[in-house]
Order: C-alpha cells, then structure tokens, then sequence
C-alpha cells in the first residue's frame, strides 16, 4: 500500500477514534513504524530531559516514587500520545524513559524511546537520522555568566573557560565563533545542563554556553543563587526546537503534524505556551517570555488565528 494511501486511512481511522466510533475491521492492517510498535508493545515511551526547565524536568516524585515529569514539550508529547492511541484504537500505557542530550537521538533511532520530548534543534544534520514535529519554540544559543565576572561578551572569553553540555549544538556554535575571531578559551563539556551550571556556579567553568530559554530557566529555579548571574545578549545561533521521532514512518508524521494543528486551530497551542513561558512556575517563578514574531508567524501558519 502506497505511504500516500496509509495516511488517508489512517487519518480516516484516527478521525472516527476521535469520535468515538467504532474502529474499521481492517485498520490494525494498515498500522506500521511506531504506531504499530505502539500497538504491539502496549505502551508508548517518551523520552525525557531531568533538567531542561521549562520544556523537560523533574519536579519531584509521584507516590510510587517514581519522577514526576513536566514541562512544555511534555505537555505537547502528550497531545500526541492521546492522538496515538486513537489512531490504534485503545488505550496504552505512557512511560517515561530519561535521555541526555548525547543519548537521545540513538535511544530513538534503536526504539529504546518513541518520542523525544525535549529542548531538541531540528537541523539539517540531524534530519539525515530522525524526524522533527513543526516548530515548537525559536531559540539562540547565548552564554552565562556570573555577575561582576568581567564578562560582557564573547569577546571577553579569551583565557577563559567555557563550559558546553555534551551532545548539543551549541558546542558547535561556540567553537565555531572562537576559532573564527581567534579568541583562546578553553571549552570543556558536562552530562546535561544542570552539570554545566553546576560548574560555573563552582568556579570551574567562567561561562556555561547553551540556549537562551534553558540559561532562563536555570536561573529562575535557582532561588538560592540565581539573582547572582546573567545572560549575556550575544546571540551566537539560530535553534528551531522540535519534538523528534523516528524519520521514514509516514503515519506517525501525518499524527504529529495533526495534533499540532488541532493544538493551533482550538488556541491550545498558544495556551500550552503560556502556561509554560508566562505564568508562574511550579517553584512559583516566571520566566516571562513572550512568544516570538517568528514563533507566531510559525504557529499561524498551522491555524492559530493572526488576531490571537
């Protein structure tokens, strides 16, 4: 059956689940790639950052004393969960498996993890092994660093120490930018984002490069030390976020880009981001950042009403 068929009926088969009609006899024979995984396995695994504030973290423990997960893209991952499994025609369970910014991508090429629900650039690199949903946010990556450090640019970095967290594009970015300009800084690299912090905050690193919002979110789950350190306005690259699944599973692609404009077209979408990027945090902090021109425009183009 061609990949064009496959998504009509299965659009067809996820329309009348929605509905709560009875499945057609031979939908389970149209089912393949994740979906039918999905199916097969009687769960669906979500792949998650433990520190990736406010897209993907930990706040605390369920009472089974397992992590309690949250965030935006969580939040979206969901979305398409709950679409997964009209398109299979029952309830799975959803479980939550931890990832790193070096293991997400082979923890989802091997099947380890179904969707990666994170801080995740969608680039041309890495669209030769995985998929990418529509743009989910628009960062860049910039740098922080503590306050009366010296430090006011990238320019100020030569002899210091810059920390990246392993796995990520930013590392790119940076080392890019010095070598151009010629600037000698040490660049060293820690587990995950929290790690890098963790560094600068004891003395081991001058500067922790990575995107805008996560430098954001670190600094206002601090409440300790947070007020303490800065962002720097230097933006050193462009990073389209994406929610990222397995590449080559048309059924699963035409689900994504339908959750993401159902979000858009009934405003849950734009909420989903507020709840998130303006209203208080669990810890009650805000972050306080409105949607970006570019980010809006991207959402319109899925069916958020330009007036919104």
């Amino acid at each position: 059956m061609s990949a064009m068929r496959c998504g009509s009926v299965l659009a067809g088969v996820l329309a009348l689940a929605l509905a709560g009609l009875p499945r057609p006899a031979d939908a389970i024979e149209v089912l393949t790639g994740t979906l039918k995984r999905v199916a097969e396995r009687g769960e669906i695994v979500l792949g998650y950052r433990e520190s990736s504030v406010p897209f993907s973290f930990v706040e605390g423990k369920h009472r089974d004393g397992s992590p309690r997960v949250i965030g935006y893209a969580i939040d979206l991952c969901g979305e398409i969960a709950d679409d997964i499994q009209a398109a299979i025609g029952r309830k799975v369970a959803v479980r939550y498996e931890p990832v790193t910014a070096e293991t997400r991508i082979p923890a989802l090429t091997s099947g380890k993890i179904d969707l990666e629900c994170g801080s995740t650039t969608a680039n041309a690199e890495r669209r030769r092994s995985v998929a990418f949903s529509p743009v989910d946010y628009i960062s860049a990556t910039q740098l922080l660093v503590k306050k009366g450090s010296g430090i006011a640019s990238y320019r100020d970095l030569g002899g210091k120490t810059v920390v990246v967290t392993a796995g990520t594009t930013n590392e790119k970015a940076v080392r890019d930018l010095l070598a151009k300009l010629k600037i000698q800084a040490q660049i060293v690299t820690a587990p995950d984002h929290a790690a890098s912090y963790a560094m600068v905050k004891a003395g081991q690193a001058d500067a922790f490069a990575t995107d805008d919002v996560l430098l954001y979110g670190l600094i206002a789950t601090d409440s300790q030390d947070g007020a303490t350190y800065t962002v720097l306005p230097d933006k050193l690259s462009y990073e389209p976020y994406g929610i990222m699944f397995r590449k080559d599973d048309p059924e699963l692609a035409g689900i994504v880009t339908q959750t993401f404009t159902r979000l858009a077209e009934s405003r849950e979408l734009r909420w989903t981001y507020e709840r998130w990027f303006l209203k208080r945090l669990p810890n009650g902090e805000r972050l306080d950042i409105p949607m970006s021109n570019d980010l809006r425009t991207s959402f319109q183009l899925m069916g958020l009403d330009a007036q919104e």
